[in-house]
This record gives structure tokens, C-alpha cells and sequence, in this order.
């Protein structure tokens, strides 16, 4: 097992995150401006196409990592289904019963992924999924891939692994293992599908862009708070639509989605390959 997986295993993952966390969310003045001009650099972060390229306008990290792009700097695809985010295929396709591929000698179930949500589970029996990695360059906010109606949504508490290939080549179930916030829609020309929010290494929280806090009040983060057993909402009374290419959520620092896809809802597109990079609003499938 190569060192940078055992030191994964080693060190205090949470207590990392959590710091990283409370740094990205601190308005650190030009302390602040220096770590994004450094981030910029570092992996070349492309600010010609933020709506706001000035990085002294960003009072914190996170407000620079999910910062919106600008106006038509991705048009969406003439197609049934559109990539939801910016980033790289990780794996992509058939749902062998309930197993999805990992990496070479890895797979993962989708029961699992979802929690032990036995009913929704069953419904991506044989179907298709997409696991799609954003690496730190990337735009971080993350799209409706067609038309949708919310119905729930859980937050499932777990380890904080990297989610780069090379751990997902070497950690077992990494997707299924690590926290992540699963999101279920309904698409009348599709059927169910759910997207599936995963966690990892320094990334300090999910959002949603319909989510309030246990007061009512807006509350787009989920986490933090992150408890030790899964947290359930049923939003199937609350007529949440979402349109093809509206924002649903983001990480505050980077990860991975998982999309679950019921049997023959979609052909793939076939310029699809693993490691291929994609852009949000080009054809899916």
C-alpha cells in the first residue's frame, strides 16, 4: 500500500477538516488575499471565467472556492442529460445488480452509498451511475443534470478519506465509507435518480441550495453539524423543483458526485472515458 494511503489511515482526518474548515471561513484580510493568490497559482485556477475575477473582493477562502462563474461561461447542451459539475470522470456505468465499479479490484454497493436505504436502493437495480471528481482548479457549485423534483434528502456521517484516483484505486468502498448527503429527485421523463453529495479531506462542508437549519431558518450548510448517526429529510410535500442546469448545491473544498440512474433511463455519451475532463453543461448522455 503506497505511504500517502497508510498516512491517510494515520492521521486525524476530522480534526483537519474541522480546522481547514474554520480557516476557509476566516476573514483573514490580505493573509486571506495571499492564500487564493497562492491557490490560484498553485493549481492554475482559471479566473477569467468567475464572475468576479478580483481576488481582493473575497473576504474568505470559501467565498473564492465557490465563487459563481459568469454569465454563458457554460452553455448547457441541446441533451436529455447534462454533466452537473466541472471536473474529471472518475468511473462511469451499468450498475452490475446493486455493485458499482470502484477502481481495478473495487466495487462498492449502491445500498451501501445510500445508507442501507433498502427501497430507494432497489430502484438503480441494474441501472447506470456516474462518479465525477473535482480536483481544487475546478468550479465547485454543482448542477441539476435534467429537470427534477426533490423528494428527500439524508446526510450520512463517515470517514474523510481523499478522493483523488489514487485513493480510490487503494481504499475499499471509498465512496460508500465516506460522509456524503444524498439528494433524491424525481424526473417525469426519467424517473428516480439521486446525487450524491461525497466528503472528503479538508472539505469543511456540503450545501444545498433548499436546506434550513432545525430553527427553519436559511441555512444553505449541512454540515457542520456533523452527528454520528444518519439524518433524514422528506421534502416530498414541499414541491422543490429544479430546473436542467440550476444550481443545487457545493463543496466548501473540493470532492466527488456519485450519480445513480434507474435501468435504461440513459445511454451514456460516447465520448465518455475515465480521467476524460468534462464541463458543466456538456451532453451527458
Amino acid at each position: 500500500m503506497p505511504l500517502s494511503i497508510i498516512m491517510q489511515y494515520i492521521l486525524p482526518k476530522q480534526v483537519l477538516t474541522i480546522l481547514a474548515g474554520k480557516f476557509a471561513n476566516l476573514k483573514g484580510g490580505k493573509l486571506t488575499t495571499t492564500v487564493i493568490a497562492w491557490f490560484i497559482k498553485r493549481y492554475q485556477v482559471n479566473m477569467m471565467e468567475a464572475a468576479n475575477p478580483d481576488i481582493a473582493s473575497y473576504a474568505t477562502f470559501n467565498d473564492f472556492f465557490t465563487r459563481p462563474l459568469q454569465s454563458g461561461a457554460r452553455p448547457l447542451a441541446k441533451a436529455a442529460f447534462i454533466c452537473p459539475v466541472d471536473g474529471a470522470i472518475s468511473q462511469f456505468g451499468y450498475i452490475d445488480q446493486d455493485q458499482l465499479f470502484q477502481a481495478k479490484n473495487h466495487n462498492y454497493s449502491s445500498l451501501t452509498l445510500l445508507a442501507g436505504n433498502q427501497a430507494l436502493a432497489n430502484k438503480f437495480h441494474n441501472g447506470h451511475f456516474a462518479c465525477l471528481y473535482l480536483s481544487p482548479k475546478d468550479y465547485h457549485r454543482i448542477h441539476m443534470p435534467c429537470d427534477g423534483t426533490l423528494k428527500s434528502m439524508a446526510y450520512v456521517p463517515g470517514d474523510l478519506f481523499s478522493v483523488n484516483p489514487n485513493t480510490a484505486a487503494n481504499v475499499p468502498n471509498l465512496f460508500a465509507r465516506n460522509e456524503r448527503v444524498v439528494c433524491e429527485f424525481e424526473s417525469a421523463q426519467h424517473g428516480t435518480f439521486v446525487m450524491v453529495l461525497v466528503g472528503a479531506t479538508i472539505v469543511g462542508s456540503m450545501a444545498t441550495v433548499w436546506h434550513q437549519d432545525n430553527t427553519g431558518a436559511p441555512n444553505k450548510v449541512i454540515n457542520p453539524p456533523r452527528s454520528k448517526s444518519v439524518r433524514n429529510w422528506n421534502y416530498a410535500d414541499k414541491n422543490i423543483m429544479l430546473k436542467q442546469g440550476e444550481e443545487m448545491g457545493r463543496f466548501l473544498l473540493g470532492s466527488t458526485v456519485v450519480m445513480l440512474f434507474e435501468k435504461d433511463a440513459l445511454q451514456f455519451n460516447r465520448d465518455w472515458q475515465p480521467a476524460r475532463a468534462i464541463k458543466l453543461g456538456e451532453k451527458m448522455g
